[in-house]
């Protein structure tokens, strides 16, 4: 309809405006994880702690479906030879992906539904998201995270108890273990690769000046691309791709009791999901921007 055409301007990085021609409904479908200024043709006066509260509710939301997904194939064994729990490792890869893009549907009008504190540094590196905001974002992120662990843990409580009664082996239904303890670099690589590929494809995905998808499909689009990543770099430290997703859960195995929590345990494994993440996340980011984005500007 003719009403939902407008001049969308958007600050070039030369401090220039760049003025397009988009399709209004169709910016605020497609462009809920890049946009600084949401929707609305006025200035965004969101109050910050309103952007908290939906980092906060959209990254509780995917953890629940996450850890929810892992729990139900981890905890409901049947006890036959070979048998694949409910799935198995595909509906684990399935679930997070689902889980990625809820969260997405969930904060993605209010505060662009980062969900992961990856996203919220690159976005502050090479799309001018304010830095002020970005540690804050990051604690709404890992305090969902880490409420969500918990809400789970709660649910399934009597299949913990039956599975795991002394809490000894089943922390990785929260967060990530390497399949290597003695060769961290392995799931640093791992890690680095797994969240430069989450962050490339987000910005290609999100990215006005590309062929960017319609009919509000690029929430779906980014949880495929979790599902993708989970097939193809799962194995070696658990595709965390995310400090908040791994370090919140982590912190609730601690304080639940969880024996083997990879914190207080001695293993010293919990800062690869959050330093590799944020410096994969960059890395991916950069690479589209140099690799694509600077060569279609040209052309816009």
């Amino acid at each position: 309809m003719k009403e939902n055409w407008l001049i969308f301007v958007r600050p070039a990085r030369s401090g220039r405006a760049a003025a397009r021609l988009v399709d209004y409904s169709a910016v605020c479908a497609d462009f809920l994880v890049l946009s600084r200024k949401g929707c609305s043709m006025s200035p965004n006066r969101t109050p910050l702690w309103v952007e908290l509260l939906a980092e906060f509710l959209g990254t509780f939301v995917l953890i629940l479906f996450g850890a929810g997904v892992v729990a139900m194939v981890v905890l409901f064994p049947t006890g036959a030879p070979g048998e694949t729990v409910h799935g198995g490792y595909t509906n684990i890869t399935l679930g997070w992906g689902l889980a990625v893009t809820m969260g997405i549907y969930v904060a993605g009008k209010i505060s662009g539904a980062h969900l992961n504190p990856a996203v919220t540094l690159a976005l502050a590196v090479f799309r001018d998201f304010p830095w002020r905001k970005v540690l804050p974002y990051s604690l709404a992120q890992t305090t969902g995270a880490f409420l969500a662990a918990a809400l789970v843990f709660r649910n399934y409580l009597p299949a913990f108890h039956q599975v795991d009664p002394h809490l000894e082996k089943t922390a990785g239904i929260f967060t990530t273990f390497p399949a290597f303890p003695s060769l961290p670099q392995a799931g640093f690589l791992d890690q680095v690769i797994g969240t430069a590929l989450l962050l490339l494809m987000i910005f290609a995905i999100t990215d006005e000046y590309n062929l960017p998808p319609g009919a509000n499909l690029a929430p779906l689009l980014i949880g495929l691309v979790v599902v993708a990543i989970g097939m193809s770099f799962g194995a070696l430290h658990g595709y965390a791709i995310n400090p908040a997703r791994d370090f919140g859960p982590r912190l609730f195995t601690v304080l639940a009791g969880f024996r083997h929590n990879g914190l207080t345990d001695g293993s010293q494994v919990w800062w690869v999901p959050i330093v590799a993440p944020l410096v994969g996340g960059v890395l991916g980011a950069g690479l589209y921007d140099l690799g694509i984005r600077r060569f279609l500007r040209r052309q816009a």
